[in-house]
Protein backbone atom coordinates (compact mmCIF):
# COMPACT_ATOMS: atom_id res chain seq x y z
CA UNK A 1 0.00 0.00 0.00
CA UNK A 2 1.24 3.36 -0.95
CA UNK A 3 0.87 6.36 0.44
CA UNK A 4 -0.20 7.71 -2.36
CA UNK A 5 -3.46 5.83 -1.91
CA UNK A 6 -4.38 7.00 1.34
CA UNK A 7 -6.67 9.91 2.32
CA UNK A 8 -5.02 11.15 5.84
CA UNK A 9 -8.60 12.66 6.41
CA UNK A 10 -9.18 9.30 7.32
CA UNK A 11 -6.81 8.95 10.43
CA UNK A 12 -8.42 11.76 11.74
CA UNK A 13 -11.77 10.10 11.91
CA UNK A 14 -10.67 6.91 13.57
CA UNK A 15 -8.84 9.21 16.16
CA UNK A 16 -11.51 10.59 16.88
CA UNK A 17 -13.25 7.89 17.40
CA UNK A 18 -11.13 6.29 19.42
CA UNK A 19 -10.83 9.31 21.54
CA UNK A 20 -14.53 9.78 21.71
CA UNK A 21 -15.77 5.96 22.07
CA UNK A 22 -18.51 6.96 20.06
CA UNK A 23 -19.13 7.73 15.93
CA UNK A 24 -22.05 10.32 16.62
CA UNK A 25 -19.56 12.26 19.15
CA UNK A 26 -16.63 12.07 17.12
CA UNK A 27 -18.92 13.12 13.99
CA UNK A 28 -19.95 16.20 16.24
CA UNK A 29 -16.56 17.21 17.20
CA UNK A 30 -15.16 16.62 13.40
CA UNK A 31 -18.53 18.19 12.31
CA UNK A 32 -19.18 15.55 10.24
CA UNK A 33 -23.08 13.90 9.72
CA UNK A 34 -22.50 9.88 11.20
CA UNK A 35 -23.12 8.60 8.01
CA UNK A 36 -20.01 10.31 6.68
CA UNK A 37 -18.09 9.14 9.58
CA UNK A 38 -19.62 5.66 9.14
CA UNK A 39 -18.61 6.05 5.55
CA UNK A 40 -14.97 7.12 6.57
CA UNK A 41 -14.82 3.66 9.39
CA UNK A 42 -15.63 1.81 6.72
CA UNK A 43 -13.17 2.83 4.17
CA UNK A 44 -10.60 2.30 6.66
CA UNK A 45 -11.60 -0.81 7.82
CA UNK A 46 -11.25 -1.73 3.86
CA UNK A 47 -7.49 -0.19 3.34
CA UNK A 48 -5.90 -1.67 6.66
CA UNK A 49 -7.99 -5.17 6.78
CA UNK A 50 -8.74 -4.82 10.13
CA UNK A 51 -12.19 -3.89 11.72
CA UNK A 52 -10.86 -1.38 14.20
CA UNK A 53 -13.44 -0.63 16.65
CA UNK A 54 -16.60 -3.33 17.83
CA UNK A 55 -19.52 -1.99 18.95
CA UNK A 56 -20.43 -2.40 22.41
CA UNK A 57 -23.67 -1.23 23.24
CA UNK A 58 -23.52 2.75 22.43
CA UNK A 59 -19.70 2.13 22.79
CA UNK A 60 -16.83 1.75 19.90
CA UNK A 61 -13.99 -0.93 21.58
CA UNK A 62 -10.62 -0.39 19.90
CA UNK A 63 -9.29 -3.83 18.22
CA UNK A 64 -5.96 -4.55 19.46
CA UNK A 65 -4.63 -3.55 16.07
CA UNK A 66 -6.05 0.15 16.19
CA UNK A 67 -4.74 0.04 20.59
CA UNK A 68 -1.47 -0.74 18.53
CA UNK A 69 -0.96 2.39 16.04
CA UNK A 70 -3.21 4.66 18.01
CA UNK A 71 -0.18 6.44 19.37
CA UNK A 72 1.85 6.52 16.58
CA UNK A 73 -0.98 8.08 14.54
CA UNK A 74 -1.87 10.79 17.21
CA UNK A 75 2.04 11.91 16.82
CA UNK A 76 1.97 12.15 12.71
CA UNK A 77 -1.64 14.46 13.02
CA UNK A 78 0.02 16.36 15.92
CA UNK A 79 3.23 17.08 13.64
CA UNK A 80 1.04 17.70 10.27
CA UNK A 81 -1.21 20.17 12.23
CA UNK A 82 1.96 21.88 14.09
CA UNK A 83 3.68 22.31 10.73
CA UNK A 84 0.18 23.83 9.26
CA UNK A 85 -0.37 26.23 12.18
CA UNK A 86 2.95 27.15 12.15
CA UNK A 87 2.91 28.16 8.19
CA UNK A 88 0.13 31.05 8.83
CA UNK A 89 -0.13 33.72 11.59
CA UNK A 90 -2.14 32.41 14.86
CA UNK A 91 -4.72 35.50 15.74
CA UNK A 92 -5.97 34.54 19.05
CA UNK A 93 -9.00 36.45 18.99
CA UNK A 94 -9.79 33.93 16.07
CA UNK A 95 -8.97 30.92 17.10
CA UNK A 96 -11.39 28.40 18.20
CA UNK A 97 -9.01 26.00 19.44
CA UNK A 98 -9.77 23.73 22.52
CA UNK A 99 -6.32 23.30 24.84
CA UNK A 100 -6.24 19.97 27.37
CA UNK A 101 -4.06 20.76 30.45
CA UNK A 102 -2.76 18.29 32.63
CA UNK A 103 -3.03 19.69 36.27
CA UNK A 104 -3.16 18.45 39.61
CA UNK A 105 -5.56 20.24 42.13
CA UNK A 106 -3.54 23.13 43.47
CA UNK A 107 -2.58 24.48 40.13
CA UNK A 108 -5.93 23.90 38.96
CA UNK A 109 -7.09 26.26 41.53
CA UNK A 110 -4.17 28.96 41.46
CA UNK A 111 -4.23 29.38 37.22
CA UNK A 112 -7.40 28.56 36.23
CA UNK A 113 -9.16 31.42 37.15
CA UNK A 114 -6.09 33.60 36.36
CA UNK A 115 -5.86 32.32 32.80
CA UNK A 116 -9.50 32.31 32.15
CA UNK A 117 -9.82 35.79 33.01
CA UNK A 118 -6.84 36.88 30.56
CA UNK A 119 -8.48 34.32 27.84
CA UNK A 120 -12.14 35.85 28.11
CA UNK A 121 -10.79 39.02 26.45
CA UNK A 122 -7.37 37.83 24.66
CA UNK A 123 -9.19 34.69 22.89
CA UNK A 124 -12.83 34.45 23.66
CA UNK A 125 -13.38 31.16 21.24
CA UNK A 126 -10.82 29.71 22.96
CA UNK A 127 -11.74 26.39 24.98
CA UNK A 128 -9.78 24.44 27.93
CA UNK A 129 -10.60 21.06 28.83
CA UNK A 130 -8.36 19.77 32.38
CA UNK A 131 -7.77 16.32 33.76
CA UNK A 132 -4.91 14.90 35.74
CA UNK A 133 -2.88 12.58 33.99
CA UNK A 134 -1.36 9.73 36.18
CA UNK A 135 2.82 11.37 36.24
CA UNK A 136 3.99 7.47 34.79
CA UNK A 137 1.97 8.46 31.18
CA UNK A 138 2.58 12.03 30.90
CA UNK A 139 5.12 12.14 28.51
CA UNK A 140 3.11 9.47 26.05
CA UNK A 141 -0.21 11.94 26.28
CA UNK A 142 2.04 15.06 25.51
CA UNK A 143 3.90 12.91 22.99
CA UNK A 144 0.75 11.61 21.17
CA UNK A 145 -1.11 15.51 21.44
CA UNK A 146 -3.32 13.94 24.10
CA UNK A 147 -2.66 16.81 26.46
CA UNK A 148 -1.75 20.09 25.43
CA UNK A 149 0.33 21.47 28.09
CA UNK A 150 1.23 19.88 31.64
CA UNK A 151 1.91 21.65 35.06
CA UNK A 152 3.68 19.57 37.72
CA UNK A 153 6.01 19.10 40.38
CA UNK A 154 9.38 18.46 38.96
CA UNK A 155 9.63 14.95 36.63
CA UNK A 156 12.69 13.12 34.91
CA UNK A 157 11.73 13.46 31.53
CA UNK A 158 13.06 12.18 28.19
CA UNK A 159 14.85 15.37 26.28
CA UNK A 160 12.04 15.52 24.04
CA UNK A 161 9.75 17.16 26.59
CA UNK A 162 10.30 20.75 26.84
CA UNK A 163 10.31 22.25 30.92
CA UNK A 164 9.93 25.62 32.71
CA UNK A 165 9.92 26.52 35.95
CA UNK A 166 6.57 28.28 36.97
CA UNK A 167 5.82 28.00 40.77
CA UNK A 168 8.18 28.45 44.24
CA UNK A 169 5.58 28.36 46.61
CA UNK A 170 6.59 28.15 50.63
CA UNK A 171 4.75 25.79 52.87
CA UNK A 172 2.23 27.24 55.81
CA UNK A 173 -0.02 25.59 58.10
CA UNK A 174 -3.62 26.19 58.65
CA UNK A 175 -5.49 25.68 62.54
CA UNK A 176 -8.79 26.63 63.13
CA UNK A 177 -8.73 29.95 64.71
CA UNK A 178 -9.22 29.01 68.90
CA UNK A 179 -7.26 25.96 68.86
CA UNK A 180 -6.33 25.17 72.68
CA UNK A 181 -2.11 24.73 71.66
CA UNK A 182 -1.40 27.62 69.52
CA UNK A 183 -1.29 30.96 71.01
CA UNK A 184 0.36 33.68 68.75
CA UNK A 185 3.07 31.31 66.76
CA UNK A 186 3.70 27.89 66.17
CA UNK A 187 6.49 26.03 67.35
CA UNK A 188 7.79 23.00 65.85
CA UNK A 189 7.64 20.86 69.20
CA UNK A 190 3.77 22.12 69.18
CA UNK A 191 3.42 21.40 65.25
CA UNK A 192 4.96 17.81 65.89
CA UNK A 193 2.44 17.05 68.75
CA UNK A 194 -0.98 17.99 66.86
CA UNK A 195 -2.89 15.64 64.87
CA UNK A 196 -2.23 16.33 61.11
CA UNK A 197 -4.15 15.67 57.63
CA UNK A 198 -2.13 14.49 54.72
CA UNK A 199 -3.80 15.21 51.24
CA UNK A 200 -2.72 13.27 48.61
CA UNK A 201 -4.19 11.74 45.64
CA UNK A 202 -1.84 8.12 46.14
CA UNK A 203 -3.35 5.91 49.04
CA UNK A 204 0.08 5.41 50.35
CA UNK A 205 3.58 7.06 50.38
CA UNK A 206 5.21 10.12 52.45
CA UNK A 207 4.46 13.84 51.51
CA UNK A 208 6.99 16.54 50.70
CA UNK A 209 6.52 17.73 54.24
CA UNK A 210 7.03 14.04 55.71
CA UNK A 211 10.02 13.66 53.69
CA UNK A 212 12.08 16.64 55.00
CA UNK A 213 10.94 16.11 58.59
CA UNK A 214 12.02 12.20 58.28
CA UNK A 215 15.66 13.65 56.61
CA UNK A 216 15.42 15.54 60.42
CA UNK A 217 14.60 12.50 62.12
CA UNK A 218 11.35 13.78 62.92
CA UNK A 219 8.01 12.57 62.57
CA UNK A 220 4.26 14.00 62.57
CA UNK A 221 1.32 11.91 63.46
CA UNK A 222 -1.03 11.56 60.06
CA UNK A 223 -4.79 11.05 61.59
CA UNK A 224 -6.41 11.42 58.15
CA UNK A 225 -5.26 10.94 54.80
CA UNK A 226 -7.52 13.13 51.99
CA UNK A 227 -8.20 13.13 48.72
CA UNK A 228 -8.58 16.89 48.37
CA UNK A 229 -7.14 20.30 50.23
CA UNK A 230 -10.92 21.74 50.37
CA UNK A 231 -12.85 19.17 52.37
CA UNK A 232 -9.44 18.66 54.77
CA UNK A 233 -9.91 22.71 55.16
CA UNK A 234 -13.03 21.98 56.30
CA UNK A 235 -12.39 19.09 58.73
CA UNK A 236 -9.57 21.84 60.17
CA UNK A 237 -12.28 24.41 61.02
CA UNK A 238 -14.19 21.72 63.03
CA UNK A 239 -11.10 19.94 64.55
CA UNK A 240 -7.90 20.32 65.93
CA UNK A 241 -6.27 18.78 63.41
CA UNK A 242 -3.38 20.58 61.42
CA UNK A 243 -2.93 20.71 57.12
CA UNK A 244 0.32 21.75 55.81
CA UNK A 245 -0.19 23.35 52.38
CA UNK A 246 1.26 25.31 49.43
CA UNK A 247 0.82 29.28 50.53
CA UNK A 248 -1.17 30.27 47.99
CA UNK A 249 -3.01 27.70 48.00
CA UNK A 250 -4.08 28.09 51.59
CA UNK A 251 -4.58 31.64 50.93
CA UNK A 252 -7.59 30.20 48.51
CA UNK A 253 -8.98 27.54 50.55
CA UNK A 254 -9.28 29.26 53.80
CA UNK A 255 -11.34 31.94 52.68
CA UNK A 256 -14.87 31.51 54.81
CA UNK A 257 -14.04 28.85 57.11
CA UNK A 258 -12.20 31.24 59.52
CA UNK A 259 -8.84 29.40 60.04
CA UNK A 260 -5.65 30.74 60.94
CA UNK A 261 -2.89 30.78 58.12
CA UNK A 262 0.41 30.06 60.06
CA UNK A 263 4.16 29.91 59.24
CA UNK A 264 5.56 26.49 58.75
CA UNK A 265 7.73 26.14 61.89
CA UNK A 266 11.04 24.73 60.07
CA UNK A 267 13.06 25.87 56.87
CA UNK A 268 11.12 23.30 54.42
CA UNK A 269 11.61 23.21 51.06
CA UNK A 270 9.60 24.80 48.99
CA UNK A 271 6.42 23.22 46.62
CA UNK A 272 7.84 23.51 42.72
CA UNK A 273 5.79 23.01 39.58
CA UNK A 274 6.96 22.85 36.19
CA UNK A 275 4.96 23.71 32.36
CA UNK A 276 5.53 20.68 30.32
CA UNK A 277 5.28 20.36 26.40
CA UNK A 278 6.42 18.32 24.04
CA UNK A 279 9.41 19.48 21.59
CA UNK A 280 6.61 18.69 18.86
CA UNK A 281 4.94 22.23 19.94
CA UNK A 282 7.88 23.72 20.42
CA UNK A 283 7.05 26.54 17.72
CA UNK A 284 3.36 25.86 17.55
CA UNK A 285 2.41 29.29 17.75
CA UNK A 286 -0.88 28.81 19.71
CA UNK A 287 0.91 26.76 22.31
CA UNK A 288 3.56 29.15 22.65
CA UNK A 289 1.50 32.06 22.95
CA UNK A 290 -0.88 29.73 25.93
CA UNK A 291 2.31 28.82 27.40
CA UNK A 292 3.19 33.13 27.71
CA UNK A 293 -0.35 33.22 29.12
CA UNK A 294 0.02 31.03 31.63
CA UNK A 295 3.49 32.59 32.87
CA UNK A 296 1.77 36.03 32.64
CA UNK A 297 -1.17 34.90 34.60
CA UNK A 298 0.95 33.83 37.15
CA UNK A 299 3.37 36.54 37.30
CA UNK A 300 2.83 39.05 41.00
CA UNK A 301 1.07 42.01 39.94
CA UNK A 302 2.69 45.63 40.43
CA UNK A 303 2.44 46.57 43.16
CA UNK A 304 0.80 50.49 43.31
CA UNK A 305 3.48 53.16 44.58
CA UNK A 306 2.65 54.28 47.82
CA UNK A 307 1.38 57.97 48.23
CA UNK A 308 3.82 60.42 49.46
CA UNK A 309 3.15 61.56 53.08
CA UNK A 310 1.57 64.85 53.54
CA UNK A 311 3.31 67.20 56.23
CA UNK A 312 1.24 67.94 59.24
CA UNK A 313 0.86 71.42 58.19
CA UNK A 314 -1.02 69.03 54.84
CA UNK A 315 -2.91 67.32 57.16
CA UNK A 316 -4.07 70.00 59.06
CA UNK A 317 -5.64 71.58 55.80
CA UNK A 318 -7.07 68.60 54.28
CA UNK A 319 -9.28 67.94 57.62
CA UNK A 320 -10.71 71.74 57.41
Amino acid sequence: MHLSQVDLNLFVVLEAIYREGNITRAGQQLNLTQPAISHALKRLRDLLQDPLFVRQGAHMMPTPFTRNMIEQVRQALQILEVHVSASRNFVPEDTRRNFHLSLWEYAEALILPLLLRRLTHAAPGMSITTSQVKRRDLETELASGSVDLAIDIPLTMSDRIRQKWLLNDPFVVIARHGHPAIADKLDLDTYLGQRHIQVSSRRHGPSLVDIELSRRGLRRQVFLRSQHNFPACVVVSTTDMLLTLPERHAQLLHTGLMNRVLPFPLQAPRLEAHLYWHESVENDPANRWLREEIEKALAPEPRAPAAPRKSGSERRRSQC
